[in-house]
Parts: C-alpha cells; structure tokens; sequence
C-alpha cells in the first residue's frame, strides 16, 4: 500500500517508545512455554489478553498510526497469535475467545485514543 494512503506521519522517536515497549511485552506474553505462565484467577487470562491489546491499540495511535491501519494490524496479530499459540511447540492453546478479548481490547484503547490523545499529543 502506498504511503499516502496509510497516512502516516512522522513523529519523533519518543512517541514509537511506548509502541515499542507494548509490543515487546505482548510477544513476551503471547509467546512464553506454558510452564513459564503463572497461574492466576479464573478467567485472569482475558484481563491480561484485554489490557495487552488496549495498550498496543493505544500506543499505535500515540505513534501517530492511522486508526484503520491500527485496526488492520492488531486484529491481524491478535488473529496470527492465536494460531501461532495453537501450532507452536509451547504447552499452549490458541482460544477465540482470546481472541475475541483481544478485538474488545483494540477496541477500548482507539476509544481511549480518540478521547486522551488530540488534547495531550499532535496526533489529530
């Protein structure tokens, strides 16, 4: 897709830093052998999937990222995390409703995005 169509702007490094340490933590997350997982309270999982997404929704739209290509790329990797859990060797199991935490979370963090951002950033 040509560039003028994602319509990205170019932010200063600083506004990518947050995106970047949202998607580190999501792969961390997403990606550790079962055996690495604490356990928690019933359900906990889809608070953690929840938030994980809101906060890598949020932090795109932080790094000036269209709200369309956030949407495109975080339905995406939520979607491709779930199948890589499923197929990948790692005592995990890749679970729609994960998934579905994971859409309800992109989408409370463009909602955040949309009311906290064009006040306290240059993101309009």
């Amino acid at each position: 897709m040509p560039l003028k169509y994602m319509s990205l702007k170019y932010m200063p490094l600083k506004y990518y830093a947050p995106l970047a340490v949202s998607l580190v933590a999501a792969l961390i997350i997403l990606f550790t052998p079962a055996s690495g997982v604490p356990s928690g309270f019933q359900h906990s999982d889809k608070i953690i999937h929840f938030l994980l997404f809101a906060a890598l929704a949020y932090s795109s739209r932080f790094a000036g990222i269209t709200v369309r290509v956030t949407l495109a790329w975080t339905v995406a990797f939520a979607a491709a995390s779930e199948v890589l859990q499923a197929l990948l060797p790692l005592g995990r199991s890749g679970s729609a409703l994960d998934a579905v935490f994971d859409v309800l979370g992109v989408c409370a963090g463009l909602l955040i995005a949309v009311r906290v951002l064009p006040a306290r950033s240059a993101i309009h």
